[in-house]
């Protein structure tokens, strides 16, 4: 499956007011490209292998009066869930960038000679990133002034297997928050018990994704908001982990059992966060 071009003034972002108190955000799943991105990416670049797929159909309908802030164009174009200073999430780990410049396999995704340079990464900011966010803290606002309490859960996937950022099999059910300083510690439990429970699933509590930057820069429990990164492994729910990145129908719908849970669980939780 390849990027799909613009048009250039596609709103970066989408979204869906709910009356309840979760948020669930999107910001990986995008697939368009600029056209000056998609016109200086390479063929691997092209295939855009590291986006979130599939995850708005995987989420879909499970808990009503879900606000839902989802990405249009590519991570490629600018990644929505890094530092946009530049400063890494993971010092001393391998990672990519604000701008990619490789694919999680440290496969170059730029034709030579055209990566982009501070002026590009200073645009994309401006246009892609900024706006996103602004939506995101806009919606994250507004519920907390509805229910006295907002609770952001960042939606995520990867490759199960991808050497180049961690060592053999990645668990299914990836939660992060960054060490607990993200979420009233209740949250962390009752997420890291649904998953521990789900037969045929492994998990694990601020493993090797803790929360990028999203979940670290929201995340403030002790004024009503908490916020939580699920980093879901691939393997859970596609047919395969290689183009063109089908979605499994069986798969997805055991592991929504699971999802499914987890966000009732957070909705009926809200009111005693909010008292407390």
């Amino acid at each position: 499956m390849a990027g799909m071009i613009g048009p250039d003034d596609l709103p970066p972002v989408r979204v869906a007011e709910g009356s309840g108190p979760v948020i669930l955000s999107f910001p990986h799943v995008g697939t368009r490209l600029p056209g000056a991105v998609a016109a200086r990416l390479n063929p691997e670049g092209l295939i855009l292998r590291d986006t979130d797929w599939h995850l708005e159909q995987l989420y879909d309908g499970l808990l009503p009066g879900v606000t839902t802030v989802t990405a249009t164009w590519s991570r490629y174009a600018i990644d929505l869930n890094r530092d946009p200073s530049g400063q890494s999430l993971y010092p001393g780990q391998t990672t990519t960038g604000l701008i990619p410049l490789t694919t999680f396999d440290n496969v170059p995704i730029w034709q030579t000679g055209c990566e982009p340079g501070p002026a590009e990464i200073a645009t994309a900011l401006e246009q892609i990133h900024r706006p996103y966010h602004a939506a995101l803290a806009a919606e994250i606002a507004r519920v907390r002034a509805v229910h006295g309490v907002a609770i952001l859960y960042d939606c995520h996937s990867i490759r199960s297997e991808i050497p180049w950022l961690f060592d053999g099999v990645l668990p299914d059910f990836n939660i992060g928050t960054n060490g607990g300083e993200s979420c009233a510690p209740g949250i962390e439990a009752d997420i890291a018990r649904i998953c521990a429970a789900a037969p045929g699933y492994r998990s694990v509590v601020n493993g090797r994704f803790r929360g990028g930057w999203t979940t670290r820069h929201y995340g403030r429990p002790e004024q009503g908001i908490h916020a939580v990164q699920m980093e879901l492994a691939q393997a859970s729910h596609l047919q395969a982990e290689t183009p063109p990145f089908a979605l499994c129908p069986e798969k997805a719908a055991r592991l929504r059992e699971t999802l499914g849970g987890i966000l009732t669980m957070l909705a009926a939780l809200a009111p005693r966060l909010a008292r407390s």
